[in-house]
């Protein structure tokens, strides 16, 4: 009887289940994290019925009024309270750079009017074509 050799010949296939893993770790992180990029304070936002702005591939500017009427910059995933006139300033420099950033303001349910306004006539006057207002869908 003859003996068979046995070679190892160099086996060319991919072994796609490593990356397979990383794909389903990567899917479940990014799960995880989509609700937390839009941040802000935590404030009670007014109801209304309203249809939802057009998604837009630039992540928004988001300022928030308090019920005290204290002003909050989303700045990189950090709160913080600033001036009107920071506001204007650091609204300007981010249309200046991204003249198509949604700019989104969240305000109280229970603050006054004119802090809105105010607000609004600054954003305007840096520059801002069209500034959107959050609300809540009404509970039924």
């Amino acid at each position: 009887m003859k003996s068979k050799k046995f070679r190892n010949k160099p086996l060319a296939e991919i072994n796609v289940v490593p990356y397979i893993d990383v794909t389903l770790v990567l899917l479940v992180v990014f799960m995880i994290t989509a609700p937390l990029l839009m941040q802000g304070v935590k404030v009670e936002l007014p109801k209304a019925n309203s249809t939802p702005m057009e998604t837009k591939e630039n992540e928004p500017f988001i300022i928030s009024i308090k019920a005290d009427g204290t002003f909050w910059i989303d700045e990189k995933g950090t709160n913080k309270i600033e001036t009107l006139t920071t506001i204007k300033s650091q609204v300007s420099k981010v249309l200046r750079q991204s003249p198509e950033t949604p700019i989104l303001v969240w305000g109280d349910g229970q603050v006054a009017y004119a802090s809105v306004v105010e607000l609004m006539s600054e954003l305007q006057r840096a520059g801002a074509p069209s500034v959107g207002l959050v609300t809540q869908p009404p509970s039924n």
